[in-house]
């Protein structure tokens, strides 16, 4: 696919770097002729697979069940709920004709589910024993994105949207299933070795219809954050629109308390975006759609031999459950480790004649170090070094995103601090204050109660106007 002589742009011009290595490393064709619309090649969609897996599993383990909603909502329940429609009543499309024939009631097509799945909760939901409810779907969302559209980033088809929906006798039932999807998306990101960043968004800045919204932020290299998850607790907003309400033990109608939250192909991006270097990707093991390639070192003698070996690797490795890819293409060996360091394979293995002779393999991992392993006791092995790798991933991520966040005292600092990373400040809570902050910096207030291994809540002056404020990160965003 790529020139395999070519190199990428720096990753300091993050934005040509991102661009380019979605194309070399085989993640996306932005070529499909809609704008904002794009295509996952094999290796890409192996990528999302092994990714979504993770989430799937997390999700699955805290009783959550898988579910699936149709794609077309009806403009009269679309329209019930008037504050949540305000929020997208720009991006919907809208579905006008079935082939040549006006349709009688204009079909939307999901922005995101809520008006679509709620009419059904009304159904399913009678007295307190059928509560909670849990259910979650990933699916395509279509918004009509107005403003530049990115890969992963910003797109009209959301192509991968996990949106999980809940339904609850209490608030405070509610409200604890916020701190539990909170939960899963940190040991989610964890996986990714994706350090995060959680935050309670400004009351103009929550989910239309939510009583708050939680949110997850990642860093990346430019220096802005990007939203890669949300949890919103809907109070029973949307259930007094959509008449879900259940029986109490007493015999009382009482409406129910709702929560949703996602996470989109945003999550792919941090990961591409934070590990990745001048060579192409890096991935975490865990959702590398190759984990492991095995490279045999062909010479004029033992070419056979060589190549049964590298075969036997595989066969032993996938035996033990590793996801594994032998290259015996007909290209020196610098072409294919160039091939396979673009893609961001964690571990290459390479194996010739002199290997074959010592019962040893070459071992080299994504970010260059050199092992010599053992043939014997191989598959045993691997495990253990790529958790290693998986761990100087995330020391590394971390390290970063430590390096970027810088507490400050004043706007002019927090000017400074924004154009690489994240400026934590005191904010009072006022809305005027806040646009004051957001239009001397050119930046946005994540957030509040902020939640950080690598910041440190506190409570001091307010930037602007001097009155007690609590800790608050801002930074420029996606």
């Amino acid at each position: 696919m790529e020139d395999e002589t070519g190199s990428l742009p720096p990753k300091s011009d993050f934005s040509a770097w991102y661009n380019d290595v979605l194309w070399r490393a085989e993640i996306m064709d932005v070529r499909y002729p809609v704008k904002g619309l794009y295509v996952w090649f094999p290796f890409g969609f192996g990528l999302r697979r092994h990714t979504y897996a993770i989430l799937r599993t997390l999700l699955d383990r805290s009783g959550h069940e898988e579910t699936l909603f149709p794609l077309l909502i009806p403009k009269n329940e679309f329209m019930k709920e008037a504050e949540h429609i305000k929020g997208f009543e720009e991006e919907v499309y809208w579905v006008t004709h079935g082939g040549l024939t006006e349709l009688d009631v204009p079909l939307a097509l999901r922005p995101t589910s809520e008006t679509a799945m709620y009419p059904m909760f009304a159904l399913w939901v009678r007295s307190h024993a059928d509560l909670p409810i849990k259910v979650y779907q990933i699916v395509n969302t279509f918004r009509y994105e107005t403003k530049h559209t990115r890969p992963l980033i910003r797109l009209r088809e959301i192509t991968s949207f996990k949106e999980a929906h809940t339904a609850h006798a209490t608030w405070e039932e509610a409200a604890a299933q916020v701190e539990t999807a909170l939960s899963l998306y940190t040991q989610f990101y964890d996986e990714l070795c994706v350090p995060v960043i959680i935050s309670r968004r400004p009351d103009w800045d929550r989910f239309p219809g939510a009583d708050y919204t939680m949110a997850v932020d990642a860093l990346m290299p430019d220096g802005r954050t990007l939203q890669v998850g949300t949890a919103h607790h809907l109070g029973t907003h949307f259930s007094k629109t959509f008449e879900i309400t259940y029986e109490d033990a007493a015999g009382e109608q009482q409406f129910v308390f709702q929560t949703c939250y996602g996470i989109s192909e945003r999550c792919i991006a941090a990961a591409i975006g934070v590990h990745g270097d001048d060579r192409g990707l890096v991935l975490p093991p865990k959702v590398a759609p190759v984990q492991v390639v095995v490279i045999p070192i062909i010479m004029k003698k033992q070419a056979d031999e060589v190549r049964a070996a590298a075969e036997a690797i595989r066969a032993e490795l996938e035996a033990a459950g590793l996801r594994v890819k032998v290259d015996d293409r007909d290209l020196r060996p610098g072409a294919k480790y160039y091939h396979w360091e673009m893609r961001g394979v964690p571990l290459r293995i390479e194996v010739g004649p002199r290997d074959l002779a010592a019962g040893t393999v070459v071992a080299a991992t994504r970010d260059g170090e050199k092992l010599t392993l053992e043939r014997p006791g191989l598959a045993a092995a691997i495990p253990g070094v790529l958790t290693a790798f998986a761990g100087k991933l995330r020391e590394r991520a971390e390290a970063s995103l430590t390096s970027r966040i810088v507490p400050v005292g004043s706007v002019e600092a927090a000017v400074e601090a924004t154009k690489t990373g994240i400026a934590v400040v005191h904010w009072c809570g006022d809305e005027a204050c806040a646009e004051a902050i957001e239009k001397e910096t050119t930046a946005s207030i994540l957030g509040t109660g902020v939640r950080s291994a690598h910041i440190e809540k506190s409570e001091g002056p307010c930037i602007v106007c001097g009155r007690p404020g609590t800790s608050t990160v801002i930074a420029r965003t996606y």
